[in-house]
C-alpha cells in the first residue's frame, strides 16, 4: 500500500485469511464456523469482511443486532445470521430479512412464537441461548420442560441450534470454572435434545474456546476477536494476523519552548525544547482522551511518539523531539507491528475495545498486504 496521505484503516483480507485458516485447522472437518461480524466487524467493515469468510465458507453470521444483520442482507450476503440480541420492536424486520434470532428467555420465546403466528410462519429458524455462568442473557437448565412443552404446541418456529457463552475460556487460571460450564452445557443439550424430540445445532466455544478447548467445539463454534488478529494470548499471536492498521499524517510540527504549553487546558508544559507533531485523529475517531498526557503513543519512523497535553476530539499532538520526521511523514497508530493490544494495555484495557472504538468517519481502505 502507498503511505498514507490521510487517516485511515486498512483492512487486509489476507490476514483475514490466514486467521481463519488457522483457527479452522483446529477443528474437525465436520464443525461448523459460525463468524461473528458484529460492531462494524469489529471496528472494520462488516460487508468487506462478511464477503470475504462466505468465500472462504464460512456458515454461518453472527451479529448482536438487527441492523447490523439487515446490513449484511442489503449487501446481498445470503448466509444465515443470528442476531444475538433481538428486540421485539425488530421482530418485523428479522423476519422480513431472513434474520435467525437468538432466543433467550420465556418471555421472549412467548413472544416470538406469537409473532411467527400472526404471520403464518412454519418452523422458522431460533435459536436456544443457554446461561452456565456468564449471567448475561439465557434460560436456565430448568427452563427446558417449559420450552419443550411451549413449542410442542405450535409448528410455527423450529430450534436451529442450543448455545452457550463461555465467560472465561482464555484464563487457564479458571480451567475448572470453564470446564464447569462446558459440562453443563452438554447436560442441558442432552436434556433438551430428548425433550425436542431432534438434536438441534450445539455451540459454545468462542475464539479461546477454539483453541484452549477442544472438547467445547461440539458441532459448530463462534469466532470474532481470532479472526481480526487476536488470540488473548502471546503464543496464539504469533499465528495471527490482525487486520486493520490505523494510520494518519502529520500535519504540522511545532518547536514548543521551556515553559510552553500544548493544547487544551496546558496539560503538557515543556520543561525542556519540545518538538511535538500535530494529527488529524483523535477521540471523535476511537482515540480516548485516556490516552492522553503521555500515556499513549503512536509510531512515527519506527519509534514511540508519545501523546502530549490531551487528546483533542480531532487531533492529538506528539512528542518527536528525538524522531526524524517532516509535515506529511506517515503515522501508525496501532497495527500488525504495533498491536492494539499492546497499546490498549497502556490505559488497562483491551484490544476488543481499541480496534472496535475506530468511528465511522475515518476510511477504509481495502487491501491484500
Amino acid at each position: 500500500m502507498p503511505k498514507a496521505t490521510e487517516t485511515l484503516l486498512e483492512i487486509d483480507l489476507n490476514a483475514l485469511d490466514n486467521n481463519y485458516r488457522y483457527l479452522t485447522s483446529k477443528l474437525k472437518s465436520e464443525t461448523k464456523v459460525l463468524a461473528v461480524v458484529k460492531a462494524f466487524g469489529y471496528g472494520s467493515d462488516s460487508v468487506v469482511v462478511a464477503k470475504e469468510l462466505v468465500e472462504l465458507g464460512v456458515a454461518y453470521f453472527a451479529v448482536a443486532y438487527t441492523g447490523e444483520g439487515e446490513t449484511l442482507r442489503n449487501a446481498s450476503i445470503e448466509t444465515p445470521i443470528l442476531v444475538l440480541h433481538p428486540l421485539p420492536v425488530n421482530f418485523d424486520t428479522i423476519l422480513n430479512r431472513c434474520l435467525e434470532p437468538s432466543i433467550y428467555s420465556r418471555k421472549m420465546l412467548l413472544e416470538f412464537i406469537a409473532f411467527a403466528e400472526v404471520n403464518k410462519q412454519t418452523d422458522y429458524p431460533i435459536h436456544l441461548k443457554f446461561n452456565t455462568g456468564l449471567n448475561r442473557l439465557g434460560f436456565d437448565e430448568n427452563d427446558i420442560p417449559f420450552i419443550a412443552e411451549t413449542l410442542s404446541k405450535t409448528k410455527s418456529v423450529k430450534v436451529k441450534s442450543a448455545f452457550s457463552h463461555l465467560a472465561a475460556s482464555e484464563d487457564l487460571k479458571l480451567k475448572d470454572f470453564t470446564l464447569g460450564q462446558i459440562e453443563n452445557f452438554r447436560k442441558i443439550s442432552e436434556k433438551l435434545t430428548l425433550k425436542l424430540g431432534y438434536r438441534p445445532l450445539l455451540h459454545c466455544a468462542n475464539t479461546s474456546g477454539i483453541i484452549n478447548y477442544p472438547e467445547a467445539h461440539f458441532d459448530m463454534v463462534r469466532t470474532g476477536i481470532g479472526l481480526y488478529g487476536f488470540g488473548n494470548d502471546p503464543q496464539e499471536n504469533k499465528h495471527l494476523k490482525p487486520i486493520g492498521t490505523l494510520k494518519t499524517v502529520i500535519s504540522q510540527i511545532h518547536t514548543i519552548e521551556k515553559g510552553e504549553s500544548v493544547g487544551y487546558n496546558r496539560g503538557f508544559i515543556a520543561e525542556k525544547t519540545t518538538r511535538s507533531a500535530t494529527l488529524p485523529i483523535g477521540h471523535a475517531d476511537g482515540i480516548p482522551r485516556s490516552y492522553g498526557k503521555g500515556k499513549g503513543w503512536v509510531i512515527i519512523d519506527g519509534k514511540k511518539a508519545h501523546i502530549l497535553g490531551n487528546v483533542c476530539m480531532d487531533m492529538i499532538m506528539v512528542d518527536v523531539t528525538d524522531i526524524d520526521c517532516e509535515e506529511g511523514d506517515e503515522v501508525i497508530i496501532f497495527g500488525p507491528s504495533a498491536t492494539a493490544e499492546e497499546l490498549s494495555a497502556a490505559i488497562n484495557s483491551i484490544s476488543y475495545e481499541l480496534i472496535t472504538a475506530v468511528s465511522q468517519r475515518v476510511k477504509r481502505v481495502v487491501c491484500r498486504n
